[in-house]
């Protein structure tokens, strides 16, 4: 099934490559070669402006790709402060408290 599927794709792709020929061999005139060239040159701007487009996208989503890292990276030291911050505060709240305890374990003395 398989090795049918690639021989029919092979002659597929044989008759579409004669078909090619065909038509480039079938010019006769220099009227259809202006307008076989007119076409190849119709279809290349064409692809050279798609292919300006998609450069053109390629740049903006690398942009915001660029962006949404710097984003990232700053709320990462954000939040990196905030921990820090945090564990500041508990570290006064224990020196209390054990500052505490120890207040009241010599007055009990």
């Amino acid at each position: 099934s398989a090795q049918i599927a690639d021989l029919q794709q092979k002659l597929l792709d044989a008759d579409n490559g004669d078909r090619t020929k065909q038509r480039w061999d079938s010019i006769a005139t220099i009227l259809e070669a202006k307008c076989a060239l007119k076409y190849l040159l119709g279809e290349l701007v064409s692809s050279k402006v798609q292919e300006s487009k998609l450069q053109s996208s390629l740049q903006q989503s690398q942009g915001s790709y660029s962006d949404v890292q710097k984003m990232l990276m700053e709320e990462r030291n954000h939040i990196a402060e905030l921990e820090a911050e945090f564990q500041n505060k508990i570290l006064v709240q224990e020196q209390q408290h054990q500052e505490k305890v120890n207040h009241i374990s010599w007055k009990s003395w």
